[in-house]
């Protein structure tokens, strides 16, 4: 059974967008923030909107990372809640413990966009403080990321450039410029873009900075990232002169 106020939120669902009543449903739920996120070509989850800068600065992070409860919910299709982030095993999340005294967010609770055995994103609420969700609250949850989960289906492929995503406010799919990054850092390099990927990643890690803005920076040619000095893989006539 669902709450009178999930129930409003449904039915504005119908006629309204869903950032139109994102926030409702944030406050109903008693989060700060909620991101809604697809997986992508690449099998990991982007971001397609964020209620606010906190959720879409952990989002990034989680990206950054490639760990975290969003990851781990996509990989296993299964909800995982995180009632208090400072209190979890440094070696689950070995990266993302390192960052949490420095981080808004205190508890975080992810959800499957799921069609059967099919994930297709998360449903990401965050919060500032500690604490659980309540049951009344985990119906509501499941509830909405079962309606999410239509929506998505209605968007289509997140890659597009359908006008439903073109007109949806704010723009979704903020990552959309890691893809030319991560082409452009294969092309640059003669690395698969997995590979191409991890190289971005080590480097916005090992720079402090999120994987988002050194994406940036790589389309801008602003950066360029070195070749690896010591290769594993070399090419058969690679000391060939």
């Amino acid at each position: 059974m669902i709450s009178d106020g999930m129930a409003e939120i449904l039915r504005l669902l119908q006629t309204a967008s869903w950032p139109d009543v994102a926030g409702a449903a944030a406050e109903l739920l008693a989060v700060d923030g909620i991101a809604v996120s697809a997986v992508s070509g690449s099998g990991e989850a982007e971001l397609l909107w964020s209620s606010d800068p906190v959720s879409r600065d952990f989002e990034d992070l989680q990206l950054t990372l490639g760990e975290g409860p969003g990851p781990d919910c996509l990989a296993g299709g299964a909800a995982v809640r995180v009632p208090d982030l400072g209190s979890v095993r440094e070696d689950r999340w070995t990266a993302l413990s390192a960052e949490v005294p420095s981080m808004a967010v205190r508890a975080v609770f992810c959800f499957p966009l799921c069609i059967g055995a099919i994930t297709l994103g998360v449903l990401t609420l965050a919060r500032s403080t500690p604490g659980y969700l309540t049951s009344a609250q985990n119906d509501d949850v499941d509830v909405l990321a079962g309606v999410l989960t239509r929506l998505l289906l209605d968007l289509g492929d997140p890659q597009s450039s359908s006008a439903e995503y073109r007109d949806l406010d704010p723009p979704v799919l903020h990552q959309a410029v890691l893809h030319q990054a991560t082409g452009m850092v294969s092309v640059q390099l003669a690395v698969p873009l997995a590979e191409a990927l991890l190289r971005m990643r080590a480097h916005a890690y090992g720079n402090s900075r999120t994987l988002t803005n050194t994406a940036r920076d790589i389309v801008a040619r602003r950066l360029r990232l070195a070749p690896d000095p010591h290769p594993t893989n070399l090419p058969d006539d690679a000391d060939e002169d």
